[in-house]
């Protein structure tokens, strides 16, 4: 029983088999009926089917490879063959099937092997020969290659084993042989235009013209709008110089070929070659517009527009050419041919141009640098139109930095061992230019600071007369440098950079406040700060009818060759202190004055400060050694030599400098505690001395021009009778005013009662005097 149950189950599998096998040759025979019908998709699926049905069915399998062929699917046939292979590996025709399959689908060393299993089973197999020689071509194994051309043709003499040898021959070098092979392929077939057009490459590269040219026109008898052999008739005409020809030729290609770039690119370079280079870039930019990643196009554009010196556009086809090289191999290699042409577009002849930016170098090439510098910084700048080479400081190689404004540098100078600065610079076309920066020193001291209106004194106390806000102030700023700038607190000073010394202005905002601080910087970056202190106590005072009131002290006791004095010092605290409860609105007090110091001051100095302070009444007070000579006084200077006559100060030096100060100076007094004046500088009085009354307003509003100085005494000594009456006829004046004859009649009388000679007063003589007076005016008036 069992048994029979065995027997019919082996019946059951063999028909099924059989079933499967009858589908699967149905399959195929329906695949073969497609491929009669050239319909190779639809074969191909019946092909598969048949596979799929029967995975041993090989017929199957080289027929699919052959639909696959037809399609180009060289790589799919050639997995189909191996697939057949496995049951039909004996067959030459498999392997050689296989290994075209691997040669057109340019799988060559895979090619290889099927070849030569099919030669190895087939000794005289002349189509797996051809192909292997063309693989052998492929792979660069020329000599391989050429030992089964050679085998091909023993075997069969037709015309593409001799277009075969010609080709290996041409890879050899082997011209003359390669001219012959192609000969001969053409005696067996004179129309193959693969074969022409191969004879008339060579024959060109051999500078065989006329050859070449019999050549091409056998090859466009047969094919006349064969695209390369057009080309090649074109590039003979070329070479036979008939460029117009040429140009023809292309032209009319150009109509069947409307996007080769090559016939655009052609045209273009013969055109070139007549020197019509308007024409080569129009057919240049044609050619760029059909393949606008080609580099050789922009560099022939850019050689034709720097034939028309067009050097804008021309430098921008290289500057494209340049950037295309980083990633386009053919623009590598041109690349540096690129940058040798924009290297000469760009070439000039100017010389670079140096100048030191910090320091900054003057006009003349010097730069200032404080003195006791040792080593400095310097920064540069280079203007040239092209790049630079090299640049040296002081010999020593320096490099630049290009900002877009020009080339900068720096470098560090040792002043230990140099003089000066000297710059060597070359560009990259050589142009080159040495500079020398001579090196001034400078000084190094900060800006010295007064301010002239409102007063300030010695010691930045700042003397206001209002209680106003805003304060216009005038200064004057000393340094040996200019000056860079000027500031009061925040506020921006005026003056002129080009000065020397300049004098300067502001409208100051003061109020709530009790001081400020100017701050000036001269151009060697010496800066200063000074502090001034705001004094508004004669801001407080009542309407004087003296005006704005001044008391100006010159206080000489320390000599270089008379005896030092200790009155002096004395008499100008007494005075001073006196004084104190007085309308004044503000003290000079000046001490140890040199001969030049008092003459300028009182020419130049005082005159501005009166200028400036609008300054009504003056009080000038001289303490020290005097000396009367030929009916002239001198105030006698610390410097003065004892036996010169011309190092005193005359008196009538100083009425001098008065005769210019301002209209606005209503009442002068000049006290003098030292010598007479002399008759030169002063009028006697000539009436008996009245005392003026504080209501009299001819007093005080008509001007006044008077001097009241001790006589008798060359020497000053140290206990004046005369300062002492006259500072306490002050302290102890009860009236409203005190007039100046009032002091007079009193330290006359004081003076002449301790023995003394009488001091004298007067007008002084020259200064405009209306018979006005000088009153001193109480605070409390």
């Amino acid at each position: 029983m069992k048994r029979i149950h065995l027997i019919l189950f082996l019946i059951a599998i063999l028909a099924a088999l059989e079933t499967n096998a009858q589908s699967a040759r149905q399959f195929f025979k329906a695949g073969e009926e497609f491929m009669k019908t050239t319909k190779y998709e639809d074969a191909i699926n019946q092909f598969t089917r048949a596979v799929e049905m029967d995975p041993d069915y090989y017929r199957a399998y080289i027929s699919r490879a052959s639909a696959y062929e037809k399609l180009s699917r060289y790589g799919e046939a050639a997995a189909d063959y191996e697939r057949a292979l496995v049951f039909q590996d004996k067959k030459e025709e498999i392997h050689y099937r296989a290994g075209y399959a691997y040669y057109k689908s340019g799988n060559y060393l895979s090619a290889l092997p099927k070849l030569n299993d099919a030669i190895q089973r087939k000794g005289k197999y002349f189509e797996a020969y051809q192909v292997r020689s063309k693989t052998y071509l492929k792979l660069e194994r020329y000599e391989e290659a050429l030992d089964d051309c050679k085998k091909a043709l023993r075997l069969k003499e037709d015309e593409q084993n001799y277009f075969n040898l010609a080709l290996v021959y041409e890879k050899l070098g082997m011209l003359d042989e390669a001219e012959m092979a192609y000969r001969n392929s053409l005696k067996h077939n004179s129309h193959l235009t693969a074969t022409h057009l191969g004879l008339t490459r060579l024959l060109y590269g051999k500078e065989n013209y006329s050859a070449a040219m019999a050549s091409v026109n056998n090859l466009l008898r047969i094919d006349p709008k064969n695209r390369d052999g057009v080309i090649l008739q074109a590039q003979i005409y070329a070479k036979q110089m008939n460029y117009p020809r040429a140009i023809e030729i292309l032209s009319i290609a150009s109509i069947e070929h409307r996007e080769d770039k090559d016939i655009f690119m052609l045209r273009g370079d013969y055109y070139m070659a007549l020197n019509q280079a308007q024409f080569a870039i129009h057919e240049y930019t044609r050619a760029i517009e059909i393949d606008p990643d080609s580099a050789d196009l922009y560099y022939k554009r850019a050689n034709a527009y720097e034939a028309l010196r067009d050097f804008k556009k021309s430098m921008a086809d290289y500057e494209i050419l340049l950037k295309m090289s980083e990633y386009d191999g053919n623009a590598q290699r041109l690349h540096a041919r690129a940058e040798e042409r924009l290297f000469e577009l760009n070439r000039e002849t100017d010389k670079p141009l140096v100048r030191l930016t910090d320091p900054a170098s003057n006009a003349d090439n010097t730069i200032q640098i404080a003195r006791g510098t040792e080593r400095i910084a310097v920064t540069g700048l280079i203007n040239d139109q092209s790049p630079i080479k090299s640049l040296k400081v002081n010999d020593f190689t320096v490099p630049v930095n290009d900002t877009g404004e020009g080339f900068e540098f720096k470098a560090m100078i040792d002043l230990k061992v140099a003089d000066n600065i000297i710059v060597e610079v070359a560009d990259v076309y050589d142009n080159a230019e040495t500079t020398v920066f001579s090196i001034r020193r400078t000084e190094i001291d900060p800006p010295l600071v007064s301010i002239i209106a409102p007063y300030a004194s010695e010691n930045n106390i700042l003397y206001l007369d209002s209680n106003e806000s805003v304060i216009y102030v005038e200064g004057k700023i000393g340094d040996e440098s200019r000056i860079r700038s000027i500031y009061i607190d925040s506020v921006a000073a005026s003056y002129i950079p080009s000065d020397l010394n300049p004098s300067f202005s502001a409208t100051v905002r003061i109020e709530n406040r009790s001081r400020f601080v100017v701050v000036a910087e001269d151009i060697f970056g010496n800066a200063s700060q000074t502090e001034f202190t705001l004094n508004r106590e004669a801001a407080s005072f009542s309407d004087n009818p003296m005006g704005k009131t001044w008391a100006i002290f010159i206080e000489n006791s320390n000599y270089e060759s008379f005896a030092s004095l200790e009155g002096p010092t004395k008499d100008v605290t007494l005075m001073k202190s006196a004084l104190a409860r007085y309308q004044i609105h503000n003290f000079i007090h000046k001490k140890d004055m040199t001969k030049q110091d008092l003459e300028k001051f009182f020419a130049i100095e005082l005159r501005d400060l009166i200028r400036s302070n609008r300054v009504n009444s003056l009080l000038v007070w001289f303490a020290g050694h005097g000396k009367y000579i030929n009916d002239t006084g001198y105030w006698i200077p610390v410097d003065a030599s004892r036996d010169d006559e011309f190092t005193y100060f005359s008196v009538n030096a100083l009425k001098a400098s008065m005769q210019s100060y301002p209209n606005f100076v209503i009442h002068t007094l000049v006290i003098t505690d030292a010598c007479e004046s002399g008759p030169s500088f002063y009028q006697a009085m000539r009436d008996e001395l009245k005392i003026r009354s504080c209501n009299d307003w001819e007093a005080t509003r008509f001007k006044s021009s008077q001097v009241f100085s001790s006589a008798g005494y060359e020497l000053a000594v140290d206990d004046s009778q005369f300062t002492r009456t006259f500072a306490n006829t002050l302290a102890s004046n009860p009236d409203a005013c005190l007039p100046i004859e009032k002091i007079v009649m009193k330290v006359t009388s004081a003076v002449v009662n301790n023995n003394q000679q009488e001091p004298q007063f007067g007008k002084i003589s020259g200064l405009e005097d209306e018979n006005g007076t000088f009153f001193f005016i109480p605070k409390d008036y």
